[in-house]
């Protein structure tokens, strides 16, 4: 049985994909919270999680982010000379990947919004010998000229966002004619698992937040959003809304993830 505290489908709330109702107010995780919170407790859990981030993703995943990464690196077929974009880029896994694709010809940013996350990113390119320009920046607001990338990814960053349909239109915006958004995702897991993935978000989850990170409380938060976050069907109906062709998305690990893609036309 799921957890008696938390609603048992807010998928059937069909506000969970909504950015910020008439009252200003909007969701971080369960609560609600002013517009204005919102950023800011968002920017205080990744200033929190930022040193630890990469391995409390390999202990709660088991590893399997890497597979679903890694999946998404091979669906962008990023080839050389290509501009890529990596929005919420945190450590910059996907960052790395798509360097070593596109070449010396190529160019790839690596963004975030949180300076803490930008910095652990950057610091570990540096290490393995590779300099990329990074930004500090608000996926809402890019600083980049129209058409300019021939793909725009965003791993497990889209949920964090206050207005996700202004966010999905400014990558759409950037992205020139024939390129691809690419966003992977935490998303609805198929029925039967729901029970245990339940019992595991909301006992384990903030369990390992407390002993390994030492901060309970942004995993719980994490277990939260992922359950406020729309569902398959609905965020590619806003990928859609944004403008994008050719939308399709691919449930992975039963749906616990998923990769949404669209193509700008």
């Amino acid at each position: 049985m799921s957890d008696p505290r938390y609603p048992a489908d807010p998928s059937a709330d069909k506000s969970v994909d909504a950015s910020v109702d008439a009252s200003g107010t909007t969701h971080f995780g369960f609560q609600k919270v002013a517009e204005d919170d919102k950023v800011r407790k968002v920017a205080e859990v990744f200033h929190s999680v930022a040193a630890r981030y990469d391995v409390m993703n390999d202990l709660m995943s088991g590893g399997l982010h890497r597979v679903w990464k890694a999946f998404t690196i091979g669906r962008a077929n990023v080839r050389p000379g290509m501009k890529v974009l990596d929005i919420a880029g945190g450590t910059g896994d996907l960052a790395l990947s798509f360097a070593k694709r596109v070449g010396p010809t190529g160019e790839v940013w690596l963004t975030d919004i949180n300076d803490s996350m930008l910095r652990v990113g950057r610091d570990r390119l540096l290490d393995k010998g590779v300099l990329l320009p990074t930004a500090v920046c608000d996926a809402e607001k890019l600083p980049f000229p129209s058409g300019y990338f021939d793909r725009v990814t965003v791993a497990f960053g889209l949920r964090n966002m206050t207005h996700k349909d202004r966010a999905l239109a400014e990558m759409k915006r950037v992205l020139r004619p024939g390129g691809k958004l690419l966003v992977l995702e935490f998303s609805r897991v198929a029925k039967p698992l729901q029970p245990a993935y339940d019992w595991y978000s909301f006992n384990i989850l903030p369990w390992l937040g407390k002993t390994v990170a030492k901060d309970e409380a942004s995993y719980r938060y994490l277990a939260e959003s992922i359950r406020m976050h729309p569902d398959q069907k609905t965020l590619a109906g806003m990928l859609e809304q944004a403008g994008l062709s050719r939308v399709q998305y691919f449930n992975l690990s039963a749906g616990l993830v998923a990769l949404h893609e669209g193509v700008s036309l």
